[in-house]
């Protein structure tokens, strides 16, 4: 008992604690978890994806008319049929296209640090879902369309770069605020996130508020595990003082859910007035000014993360397919003040 007592007292702070049974335990575990952390990050490094932007923008415009058949070929499903080759070439000469495409060609002179960004989001892409096809990855403008940002197939993936150019850009003058702030580059790959998860993710049938929360939810999470490394208020497209906001008043959006009997409900206003993108979610109180939009796609994240913590051996694809109540009941979901 002398020697050990003696050795005890010799070792640091740090050993000390490993020295104890509950330490050590601890400290296995968390062992256990960076390595399992870094083996993962080897594999999907390793993992053989390239993204190459195809700039059709460049293709197409500042160019001569005798490109337009070629692009055509190449390119059929971006030229509706029912439109005659005159079509195009307006759109080729059109001055308010140009302006855009100046713009495109001005911030995105040089897109290798987006292609290294969007590789990156593929390989985890490829890792959690090894039968996923590496779409071909196409730029171009579309009118400053912010509805339609990014559109994603099995094999397509189209990044309409004029509604990037950055929150701040004098092209978006008179666009709101709220809308504003997501034509960023920094939000491309959440972007394609989003459009990937709504792709993947089996549609829900549960027109309930819960359930549609709880869609939403698993969109999100998909954002943690393919955006491992992006911050949480760009993966939902909020500013970071948005989601100190949300993060402190949790509870109060919960409570004021419950109190309004709202999760079982199929009213179409629950999802416009906290789901649908807005400058501010619709409490009709005081602290509506203060509040971002969709802060129900918020707390559904929240659930959909409480559950992932109580029930780890879930596989994703049984995630993924989860009904909302037994999700729900079984995250036991319930924040703290």
């Amino acid at each position: 008992m002398g020697m050990i007592t003696n050795l005890k007292t010799r070792l640091t702070p740090f050993f000390a604690f490993l020295y104890s049974t509950a330490g050590f335990f601890v400290f296995f575990i968390f062992f256990l978890s960076c390595q399992n952390e870094n083996n993962n990050k080897a594999v999907i490094d390793a993992l053989p994806v390239t993204i190459q932007l195809d700039r059709f923008d460049l293709k197409f415009y500042d160019q001569s008319p005798e490109v337009i058949p070629g692009l055509k070929k190449e390119y059929p499903f971006l030229f509706p049929k029912q439109f005659s080759d005159s079509i195009w070439i307006k759109r080729q000469k059109d001055s308010l296209q140009l302006l855009l495409q100046k713009a495109v060609s001005e911030v995105y002179e040089d897109v290798a640090p987006l292609e290294t960004k969007v590789s990156h989001l593929f390989k985890h892409i490829k890792y959690h879902f090894p039968k996923v096809k590496i779409p071909r990855v196409i730029t171009l403008t579309n009118n400053v369309d912010y509805q339609i940002k990014t559109v994603y197939s099995d094999s397509l993936l189209l990044i309409s770069l004029d509604t990037f150019l950055g929150t701040d850009h004098p092209l978006y003058e008179g666009i709101p605020n709220y809308v504003r702030k997501e034509l960023d580059e920094k939000y491309i790959p959440s972007q394609i996130v989003e459009k990937f998860s709504a792709y993947t993710i089996p549609p829900t049938e549960d027109r309930t508020f819960l359930g549609q929360m709880l869609f939403e939810g698993k969109k999100l999470y998909l954002q943690d595990l393919l955006l491992p490394h992006e911050e949480d208020h760009l993966k939902i497209a909020y500013t970071e003082e948005e989601l100190k906001w949300v993060r402190e008043n949790e509870i109060y959006i919960w409570q004021y859910f419950i109190e309004k009997q709202m999760l079982y409900q199929t009213d179409p206003q629950w999802v416009e007035r906290f789901l649908e993108p807005a400058p501010f979610s619709k409490f009709y109180l005081e602290l509506d000014r203060n509040s971002p939009g969709r802060v129900g796609r918020w707390i559904g994240w929240q659930i959909v993360r409480k559950y992932r913590d109580l029930n780890p051996e879930t596989s994703l694809e049984e995630l993924l397919r989860l009904p909302a109540q037994q999700l729900f009941n079984q995250s036991k979901y319930k924040p703290k003040r």
